[in-house]
This record gives C-alpha cells, sequence and structure tokens, in this order.
C-alpha cells in the first residue's frame, strides 16, 4: 500500500494547478482592423499593425489603440474574465485536492481568457466622422 502512495503523491502534484499546465499563463490577442494596416500600441508598450497577434498576460486588462492615417483613433479595453476552460482547471484543483494548484491558477492568471479576443474594429474615415458631429 505504501508504494502506492508514493506513485499516487508525484501524480497529484503534477495535476496540481490544471490549468496552468493545459492552458499557460500568457494568451494570444488577435487585432485585426477594417481597413487593414493600422497601427496598434497595447497600455503594456507592445505593438504592431494590423492584422495582428500578440502575446500577452492572460491576467492583466489592456487597452488597446489603433490609429490609422485618416481615420478616427479607436480604443478598446481587453480585460481577463474567467473561462470556462479555466474553470474546469480550477474544478480539477478541487477534485485531486490540490489547494496549492489552485491558488497557482488564480495567481498565474491561467484561468483567465481576455475578453473581447479578437479585437475587430471598422475605422471611420475623418470625414465621416466630422459629418456625424
Amino acid at each position: 500500500m505504501r508504494g502506492r502512495c508514493m506513485i499516487l503523491v508525484p501524480i497529484v502534484m503534477l495535476l496540481g494547478a490544471c490549468a496552468t499546465i493545459t492552458r499557460g499563463t500568457t494568451d494570444t490577442l488577435v487585432i485585426e482592423s477594417e481597413p487593414p494596416g493600422a497601427e496598434v500600441e497595447l497600455s503594456n508598450g507592445m505593438r504592431c499593425r494590423t492584422p495582428c497577434a500578440l502575446e500577452v498576460d492572460r491576467d492583466r486588462s489592456l487597452v488597446v489603440r489603433i490609429r490609422k492615417p485618416g481615420y478616427e483613433p479607436v480604443e478598446a479595453t481587453v480585460t481577463p474574465k474567467v473561462s470556462g476552460a479555466g474553470s474546469a482547471g480550477m474544478a480539477g484543483n478541487v477534485v485531486l485536492g490540490g489547494i496549492i494548484g489552485a491558488a497557482v491558477d488564480a495567481g498565474s492568471g491561467a484561468m483567465y481568457d481576455l475578453v473581447p479576443n479578437p479585437v475587430r474594429v471598422k475605422l471611420v474615415p475623418l470625414q465621416n466622422a466630422a459629418a456625424r458631429n
């Protein structure tokens, strides 16, 4: 019996923090614009040109600034929300008795998805923006 426990304990420890293991602590944030080719800057300093994808932490809110000459600038906020897969990972921690794993998943951000993702915007030409006002 003792031999079985020696095998079971490491397996349970490995399965702790299920969401951290299965989902990771980062997510790929996709940004698209119509028309494409807009400059994107995230509040964390990362930059790209649409369409693009950036690897960001799952547990941090971000402001996405999208600009293109001749168009109104757009800002969108992306926030972490508990995901279905993250909830399943947390449930796996509870079933396996992994309180430490649950704490790791919560602290690492692995239980979150970024919303909205992808960020899709339709840029408004400056002349149309002036006509609306």
